[in-house]
């Protein structure tokens, strides 16, 4: 017998390491959780921490877990706390503007209602829904919470007015009435103007990717409470304006508060201006409106806006071949210089991803978690800055900078560790790497790109082995059969395993270290024929030390070569833009078969863009429909749609004071305005039929200035209550949590000061214009349909009275 040991060398030995870990420079082991999909990230964490707590008196003295290397929790428990402040600080700005405008402690009360009965319907119907209260959901209560009074303020002012005068007048009418009546007067104009709301926000549901993912929230959260307000409204607050209203003694006033006083003098002044000079006033108006829009092609274009997570990605990256000692000398000179930037609190390195990750990457590839301190006074982008130029100084590295969740969206787009991918595809891996030089050379300069990684694609030293298929068939050996020989030899072959108690060690089988790395020791390694006998390797294969490929790439069955870049300072739109101008010689130098594609998070931003135009485009049909629905009137409709290129004027000056860019969350912006916008002239036009219908006025310019004080209230309170509750998030700019909202915020309050301020100037200039001999026509339809309900009213009385002599003759109309 021959014993194993005679002829092998057994030895408990290591796996090949295929990566290392270290946390501020100090040796550790990284251990990343990921939870499943609907987990609550902040509960599990919790969680967690607690079974760490409970692990660390097992542990040796010398060993230390540290937890907070990163946590998504932070992140979200500080956005979450930035948000709810932006509620309630909104919610209290809400009250003070309408007490001052109101001056009355009731009515104040009876509007406020419409706040927390939204918000707890809409915690039901979350609760019923299986909903989460998360950033998204909590920033459409924000982005909500001045709009849930807007229907209430309608009804509210609506009813308190129509007392006053009752109380005033020579005959009294009974409270019950005039409440009726008065909320009956406005309940039309409340219902269709939440539902021009909800209707913009309808086709949000359609986006898909990402952009689908952050706002679905935000709108059901928007479009369930704005509904509960509107139910509200129609309930409740009548109910409280009967209880409440009648025995104020504020009903007995002759004359409005002195805010209220002022701005009826004021409005009153502003449509007589408009009525004076209509033409001139709308010329100046539509030319206003031509240039922001033409302002749009100025601004720059990103995807989403940058996130403010408290946390930066490094990712480093030496020549290919680089041994893993290598890598960890490199990475511990590169964390030192990390932690001599003042904000960075701890910063946690992992070098290689083994086999089993969901991203396999080589022992040269480093990944290096930055925690920055949450009470910096600088600036994220001058701390990006300070931390390349420290990671600069490092020789020899690659290396690009970015914060995880960003690094995250851009590798789920595109499958590019960057921002932008420029991606050169082709046949010759040879030319294909002189290309991607040549594409850095030429970004090299560009401003705003601080970052350009060319993909680790070279020549590397290989031993070669190359079979002779000639004397392999000679001696009745297959490819697969020497390719197992060689692989076993070579890499090792876990054919079985040793238990040791509990512990279960795999049995690798491989050639000695001195074997393997021998040149002429592997060529007299002989081969088992399948007939008997054995022949050296050097027969059936040609061995040599050579170069080849450290890796093949492949993208649609094509070879392909990665260069990619971030951007800092400056949009993405205009970045894409520039690259694509320096890249166009090269592009039209390139032999055929190979061609540049670019890919990253703008073609993310341009499907978005083409996809929100077209459901606006849907969602102004829908606006229209139930428009035409309301007043029966092509042109009246188109009024009330005017509001909407006003609304633009101030939306688009809004972004460019603030120098922000086009992004998804602004267009959102745009959406979410075009119906709040509409609010105003739904007001001002229903009321001018109304005065006509019921209370004896004709189209004349005093009707259509009276229309416009006794509308000055409710469509400044709303205008008002919805801008000023945004006020918290438009001034949060790179606030965590906030990020998305903040242009939200900013398109729909600088909408919502131009379109109030041009409601007292346009819409009665296109009234009295275009409107009023298409309103007395539709007057005069609705009369004539009155007359025959009127005559059929009364032969229902009459067939009645022949049926039962004990009925009246006649049935009371009902009002219009």
């Amino acid at each position: 017998p021959i014993l194993l040991s005679q002829v092998a060398r057994v030895v408990i030995g290591d796996q090949i390491k295929r990566g290392d870990a270290a946390v501020d420079s100090i040796p550790a082991v990284m251990l990343t959780i990921s939870k499943q999909p609907g987990a609550d990230t902040c509960g599990l964490t919790d969680q967690i921490l607690q079974v760490m707590d409970e692990l660390r008196p097992t542990l040796p003295p010398d060993v230390e877990i540290v937890t907070d290397v990163y946590q998504q929790k932070q992140f979200i428990d500080l956005s979450i706390h930035n948000v709810k402040e932006a509620l309630w600080v909104g919610g209290i700005l809400v009250v003070i503007v309408l007490f001052i405008f109101l001056m009355n402690f009731r009515t104040t009360f009876i509007t406020l209602t419409a706040i927390p009965l939204s918000i707890v319907v809409t915690g039901i119907v979350f609760h019923l829904t299986g909903q989460t209260i998360n950033t998204m959901t909590l920033g459409g209560l924000a982005v909500a919470i001045g709009e849930l009074v807007d229907d209430a303020i309608v009804d509210v002012e609506n009813i308190y007015r129509r007392l006053r005068e009752n109380r005033l007048a020579g005959s009294p009418r009974s409270d019950l009435r005039v409440v009726y009546e008065a909320s009956s007067e406005v309940r039309s104009s409340i219902v269709f103007s939440t539902l021009l709301v909800v209707l913009v926000f309808i086709p949000l549901f359609a986006l898909e990717g990402i952009e689908g993912r952050l706002f679905a929230p935000l709108a059901i959260a928007y479009i369930v409470s704005i509904v509960a307000s509107l139910l509200v409204s129609l309930t409740v607050t009548p109910v409280l304006s009967y209880w409440l209203l009648p025995q104020a003694k504020a009903t007995e006033r002759e004359h409005d508060g002195l805010v209220l006083r002022v701005c009826k003098s004021l409005a009153g002044g502003a449509i007589a201006v408009s009525l004076q000079w209509p033409r001139t006033i709308l010329l100046v108006v539509l030319v206003a409106v031509a240039a922001s829009i033409g302002s749009l092609a100025g601004l720059g274009r990103d995807f989403l806006p940058p996130f403010n997570e408290g946390n930066v990605q490094l990712n480093v990256v030496l020549p290919p071949g680089a041994s893993l000692e290598s890598s960890n000398r490199v990475g511990r000179m590169v964390e030192v210089e990390l932690l001599k930037v003042p904000e960075v609190t701890r910063v946690g390195r992992r070098t290689g991803r083994a086999e089993m990750d969901e991203h396999v990457e080589g022992v040269n590839t480093s990944e290096i978690i930055i925690s920055l301190s949450p009470e910096s006074h600088r600036e994220r982008d001058v701390i990006l800055e300070d931390i390349r130029e420290r990671v600069a100084s490092v020789p020899g590295v690659v290396f690009s900078a970015e914060q995880p969740l960003q690094h995250l969206i851009s590798h789920m787009l595109s499958g590019v560790k960057a921002q932008i991918g420029i991606k050169i595809y082709g046949d010759d891996l040879n030319r294909l790497r002189r290309a991607a030089q040549q594409v850095k050379a030429d970004l090299d300069g560009i401003t705003g790109v601080p970052d350009i990684v060319v993909e680790q694609q070279t020549e590397i030293p290989q031993l070669q082995i190359a079979l002779k298929p000639e004397a392999l068939a000679a001696a009745g050996l297959t490819t697969g059969e020497v390719n197992e020989f060689i692989e076993t030899a070579l890499g090792g072959r876990t054919v079985s395993q040793v238990i040791q108690g509990d512990r279960r060690l795999d049995l690798v089988v491989r050639l000695d270290d001195q074997y393997r790395h021998d040149l002429e020791k592997l060529r007299r390694l002989s081969i088992l024929l399948p007939t008997g006998g054995r022949l050296p390797l050097e027969q059936v294969a040609d061995i040599r030390h050579g170069s080849g490929p450290n890796t093949i790439n492949r993208e649609n069955a094509r070879r392909r070569i990665v260069v990619q870049c971030n951007v800092a300072g400056r949009d993405l739109g205009s970045t894409v833009d520039e690259i694509q101008s320096r890249l166009s010689p090269l592009r039209a130098a390139l032999p055929a078969g190979y061609f540049i594609e670019l890919g990253g998070q703008f073609e993310s931003q341009q499907q978005a863009t083409q996809r929100m135009l077209l459901l606006g485009l849907a969602s102004l049909a829908g606006m229209l429909l139930a428009l035409y629905t309301l007043f029966r009137s092509l042109n009246l409709s188109l009024q009330v749609l005017s509001a909407l290129p006003m609304a633009a004027i101030g939306a688009i000056a809004a972004l460019w004071i603030t120098g922000q860019s086009l992004t998804v969350a602004s267009m959102v912006g745009f959406v979410s305005l075009s119906g709040i916008a509409s609010r105003n002239g739904i007001l001002l036009i229903a009321h001018y039929l109304h005065l006509v219908r019921h209370e004896g006025e004709s189209f004349t310019p005093q009707m259509i200035v009276r229309a416009g004080q006794e509308r000055v209230a409710p469509m400044l309170m709303t205008a008002l209550t919805a801008g000023i509750a945004l006020i918290p998030l438009a001034l949060a700019a790179g606030e965590p949590g906030k990020e998305i909202l903040y242009p939200v915020a900013t398109v729909i309050l600088g909408g919502l000061i131009s379109s109030t301020l041009l409601d007292f100037f346009v819409h009665p200039a296109l009234f009295w214009l275009f409107g009023r001999q298409q309103a007395e026509a539709q007057l005069s339809a609705d009369g004539s349909e009155d007359e025959l309900l009127d005559s059929d009213l009364a032969d229902i009385g009459r067939a009645g009275a022949n049926l039962h002599p004990a009925l009246p003759q006649t049935v009371a109309s009902p009002p219009h």
